[in-house]
Parts: C-alpha cells; sequence; structure tokens
C-alpha cells in the first residue's frame, strides 16, 4: 500500500506530498517500508503512478485527490481510499484492521498556477 506523505503523516493533498510511504504486507501484517520521493507538480501529470503500481502497489491511502489523480490511479489498478489522517503507520494499520473507508470526497479546487483538480 503506498500513502502521500508528509513528514510521517498522511499529506492532505495527494499531489502536494513529499513522498509516498509504501508498506510491504504479508498476511495482513506490515513487513517492511520504503519512501518513494514524489516528483515535483500535479499528481496526476506525472508517472508516479506507474512507477507505485510497478513497486506492487494494490491501494493508496490517501487524505484528498482531485478527479484526474483519482481516475489515473483507478485506471492503473491501485484501489482509492480517500480522508485518511494521522500518522502513515497508525492509517496502514488501522486499515489492515478494516477500519477506514473511503470519504468520497474530492479536491476541487483550483491551484496556485491555475491548474483545476477536478478535471
Amino acid at each position: 500500500m503506498a500513502i502521500p506523505t508528509r513528514g510521517e503523516r498522511v499529506d492532505s493533498h495527494f499531489g502536494h506530498c513529499e513522498a509516498y510511504t509504501v508498506y510491504t504486507v504479508e498476511n495482513n501484517q506490515i513487513v517492511g517500508s520504503e519512501s518513494v520521493p514524489s516528483p515535483q507538480g500535479c499528481g496526476c501529470k506525472t508517472n508516479i503512478i506507474p512507477e507505485l503500481k510497478e513497486r506492487g502497489v494494490e491501494v493508496m491511502l490517501a487524505g484528498n485527490m482531485g478527479a484526474g489523480a483519482l481516475n489515473k490511479i483507478e485506471q492503473n489498478g491501485i484501489k482509492v481510499v480517500r480522508g485518511c489522517q494521522g500518522t502513515t503507520k497508525e492509517v496502514a494499520e488501522a486499515y489492515l484492521r478494516n477500519e477506514v473507508v473511503d470519504s468520497g470526497i474530492g479536491c476541487e479546487h483550483t491551484h496556485d498556477d491555475g491548474h483545476q483538480c477536478a478535471h
């Protein structure tokens, strides 16, 4: 699973995170983690999604994201769960206990560069 990260917490916006924390899970237990640097710019306009898919990511636990990023992630066969908050490890463990559900709420604001999240 992958989590957009700022510090050790879930970043509130997928495309603005510092990195992605990628957890390796076996038998419903976290057995490893790594940090994957985030490319600059909007998450839906980068190659980060195919890169995460190649690393075996099947679930994206995110704070929030626009429709473009959501569509690109889902087109790559990755399940998206929005509305996550807290430390990445707390969120990952809660997800494994089936305590995390998708908020269904997406980002629809305009970025400083005029880019719309909801494209």
